[in-house]
């Protein structure tokens, strides 16, 4: 055989070699891609994003898109070819699976943690937007929780409002356990609650709940740990929370989204429909960002890919939270401009500027 062929042949052979290792060795890495994105003044899947019953609202142009992240599943092993692909590609990131799915986290268990997180975000998104409108909303004292075997179990249940403990009126989560631990283990309770099933449908009727029982229960020594110094402590078997009433029905309807981040741009949705005049000024803005009760607006994951995402999507301003400013400055798409915001007043006067023109005035990201 002439040592051309020679050469040749077994240059194909190592090129098939490769290409079919490239394909069969699986590697530790997830990847990462833009997701949709959803307008909050808008429709998803025919549905109204945003529903508002009771007061009036005002009729929207324009958007304010929410961002998402496509990430692949937990169970999904990617080859040497596909992380190779991924790392060349500018529209996608290739990340260790760690980093989306931390101490061997399953598709399901992630699923789950996502759709809770996306359920706490809308109810902030709710508070932080009508506090910034000075709508009052009133907070109330909750069961999050039930131990199964605990004390609790088949006596309290999660959603039940708890008004008092030991007849003290309690105002904060922390009040229960204060109170429950001045008892010793064996010791009885004394629960004045409202049942979760009367609390909700009060909340769905726009009134305050009524029709408060006392439930007694026997507490018990709660398991040793560190900060207890060897004392004994009483417990119950439930974890406390907040819960807010809302003056009237704020809907939010959105499937097959998780996760946090979209709660700056529900608050900012419900603020616009909320007020007379246009926040957008007809403009296509989309953005992230965790959202507390408070109005402080907290930094995502991803960042990179919205910022695609939204620009494909055809918005020019992206509201970013400012702890997201220097990644997302350092790669920003053409075309897309970047608005820092810290708290969700940030956005709405940002709004206010890029609806009347003066975007000269708008804060800025920087990647330093």
């Amino acid at each position: 055989m002439p040592r051309r062929t020679a050469t040749m042949l077994a240059s194909t052979l190592v090129l098939i070699a490769l290409l079919c290792a490239g394909l069969l060795i699986k590697v530790p890495y997830a990847e990462m891609s833009p997701g949709p994105t959803v307008n909050t003044l808008g429709e998803a899947r025919g549905e109204p994003v945003l529903r508002i019953k009771g007061p009036d609202t005002y009729e929207t142009t324009g958007n304010l898109n929410m961002t998402t992240v496509r990430v692949t599943g937990a169970d999904y092993r990617m080859n040497l070819g596909e992380a190779v692909w991924g790392w060349l590609a500018h529209d996608s990131v290739v990340v260790p699976h760690d980093t989306l799915y931390p101490d061997g986290k399953t598709e399901e268990q992630s699923t789950q943690e996502n759709a809770e997180e996306f359920s706490q975000s809308q109810e902030s998104a709710k508070v932080a937007a009508l506090r910034e409108l000075d709508i009052p909303v009133a907070t109330q004292v909750v069961v999050a929780s039930v131990v199964k075997g605990s004390p609790s179990e088949g006596k309290l249940h999660a959603g039940d409002v708890i008004e008092a403990v030991d007849s003290t009126e309690v105002k904060e989560p922390g009040d229960v356990a204060e109170l429950v631990t001045k008892h010793k283990p064996g010791e009885d309770v004394t629960f004045t609650i409202i049942p979760a099933k009367e609390a909700a449908a009060a909340e769905k009727a726009g009134r305050a709940p009524e029709g408060s029982r006392k439930v007694i229960i026997t507490t018990e020594k709660a398991p040793a740990s560190e900060g207890d110094g060897g004392k004994e402590r009483a417990v119950v078997g439930i974890r406390a929370g907040t819960d807010h009433r809302f003056p009237f029905t704020i809907d939010i309807k959105l499937a097959d989204v998780g996760g946090p981040s979209a709660g700056l741009m529900f608050s900012l949705g419900i603020i616009d429909k909320l007020t007379p005049g246009n926040l957008t000024g007809g403009k296509f803005i989309a953005g992230t960002g965790t959202i507390d009760d408070e109005g402080k607006v907290g930094p995502i994951g991803g960042i990179t890919m919205k910022l695609v995402g939204a620009r494909d999507e055809g918005a020019r301003y992206f509201l970013t939270p400012d702890e997201n400013c220097a990644a997302a400055a350092a790669d920003t798409p053409d075309g897309l401009t970047l608005v820092r915001v810290k708290t969700l007043d940030d956005a709405v006067k940002s709004l206010e500027k890029i609806s009347s023109g003066k975007t000269d005035a708008l804060p800025s990201c920087s990647a330093s």
